[in-house]
């Protein structure tokens, strides 16, 4: 009996798999679950859970409110659509740009010389051992109007005669996108560096003896083989861009609110985890319907191969 267990191919793999999914239910699903449940339920007075079931926190989310001050039974108020749809336009123009940056390096230095390439690879590297924090208040002390950019600009135009008044930069849109890209980049370049990687130089060579020119090859060789290396990039750019709060906490201060900072100061500062809890679950099937358009249309480029 023990040797048939053994050699039976499906026990062994459930073996294997058990650990994987005793972590998976006790820190994913279980606690999915309670949020769905706390999501339902209304505040109490005092901040706790009153359990029931109630859509009026789905509702708020979406702007339909029974508080009016215009006597109206029900009215809209658009404020958390808003802050909906700002966190999804910040995904997606950082994931766009993130990957404008990240593809050209990416290809550079995968077509570099392998002992140079390992050097690369490292440099790409170097910013994630410093702590994720630390890395947003370096962009702090740049963008300020005391920083560093000002300090610099400020200092040339003094030597050109010229008045010049500080930028204001941080506290700004622009100064969280570009604190988002900073710290994702990395994210994006190694998943395409490493579908670049596997390319063999003899397809480029066929290509050429077919009469291709370096941006026909680019098109129907390099882009195609090189799309599940950006799909993966996008996923793990896009997911945590779409419900991080630092980078718009530090950077964008009270002036840029995404949903990532809504939910921490409801269960943080309002002491709402009811609502909390729903603007948390919109996220997450919001980014789950995005990827799954995403890798449906572009999963492994057969729409470009076809082309």
């Amino acid at each position: 009996m023990l040797k048939r267990l053994r050699e039976n191919k499906a026990f062994q793999g459930t073996i294997l798999a058990i650990p994987t999914l005793i972590f998976m239910v006790g820190l994913l699903i279980i606690p999915l679950i309670l949020t769905a449940i706390i999501s339902f339920g209304t505040r109490s007075p005092d901040g706790n859970v009153i359990y029931g079931f109630s859509l009026h926190n789905y509702a708020r989310i979406f702007g339909i409110s029974s508080e009016c001050q215009n006597g109206k039974s029900i009215c809209f108020d658009p404020l958390y659509m808003q802050i909906l749809g700002r966190s999804l336009s910040l995904a997606f123009n950082t994931t766009v740009l993130v990957i404008l940056m990240a593809y050209p390096l990416s290809y550079f230095i995968a077509r570099s010389h392998p002992r140079r390439r390992n050097t690369f690879l490292f440099m790409v590297l170097v910013p994630l051992w410093t702590n994720f924090v630390i890395r947003v208040y370096a962009w702090m002390m740049l963008l300020r109007t005391q920083g560093v950019i000002n300090g610099v600009i400020g200092w040339v135009a003094g030597l050109l005669g010229l008045h010049f008044v500080p930028l204001e930069m941080i506290y700004t849109p622009g100064a969280v996108l570009v604190g988002m890209i900073y710290e994702f980049l990395p994210f994006m370049i190694l998943p395409i560096f490493t579908s670049l990687e596997k390319i063999e130089t003899p397809l480029y060579e066929a290509a050429a003896d077919l009469g291709a020119n370096p941006f026909r090859t680019f098109l129907r060789v390099t882009l195609p083989l090189s799309m599940p290396g950006v799909v993966a990039g996008t996923i793990l750019v896009f997911i945590p861009v779409m419900g991080t709060f630092i980078v718009s906490d530090l950077l964008g201060g009270k002036q840029v609110i995404l949903v990532g900072n809504l939910i921490q100061r409801q269960f943080l500062d309002a002491r709402d985890p009811t609502f909390g809890s729903a603007a948390s679950l919109i996220l997450m099937v919001m980014t789950l319907i995005v990827t799954y358009f995403y890798t449906r249309k572009f999963g492994f480029g057969e729409e470009i191969i076809s082309a």
